[in-house]
């Protein structure tokens, strides 16, 4: 992030009950004071409620392992330069199981040494849908050795998701949680 925030986070009185204590349990969860990214998004009223509701069903209900969306959300948070997303998420992903070492591969990229076939796959399949905008064949049928044809679809929302969060976070400005 190269400037001040456009929007800065809110407080009660912007938030409203329900977004406040949404917010609040948020930053409660990730041990910080304030949870930049929902205090600020928050500031949408209505909209930010169904935002949340996609993040929760992709997040907490989806299909997927929590592992593999750490993997694809690192990798993600990686390629849009988004310091936000990457800083929470090299926590999340600890907590998957993606220790220290296999995230620097994950943001080394395909390539690493050391990656097993569905990291490999995942990675993959996240560099062709944000630096194409779309998951060309190649990248589809790797992924699909591993997943259904609805985790396949969740897999492509959750990386939309998570790609137009990146842009948001930047957008905004959405400082650091841990400053």
């Amino acid at each position: 992030m190269g400037s001040s925030p456009h929007i800065m986070p809110g407080k009660y009185k912007q938030l409203g009950l329900i977004n406040w204590v949404i917010a609040r349990l948020g930053a409660r969860r990730q041990g910080v004071p304030d949870a930049h990214l929902l205090s600020t998004l928050a500031r949408g009223a209505g909209l930010f409620r169904g935002w949340f509701h996609l993040y929760t069903r992709l997040m907490m209900f989806g299909s997927m392992s929590s592992y593999d969306q750490e993997v694809a959300i690192l990798r993600l948070a990686h390629l849009r330069s988004c310091a936000y997303e990457l800083e929470h998420h090299r926590i999340i992903g600890r907590k998957a199981g993606i220790d220290d070492e296999l995230q620097a591969r994950v943001i080394e990229g395909p390539d690493a040494a050391g990656l097993g076939a569905r990291e490999r796959a995942i990675i993959t399949a996240v560099d062709a849908f944000v630096l194409n905008r779309r998951i060309d064949d190649t990248a589809w049928k790797g992924l699909a050795e591993f997943y259904s044809e609805s985790q396949l679809l969740e897999f492509c929302l959750l990386a939309g998701f998570y790609d137009s969060l990146a842009a948001t976070i930047e957008s905004i400005g959405i400082e650091s949680d841990f400053n």
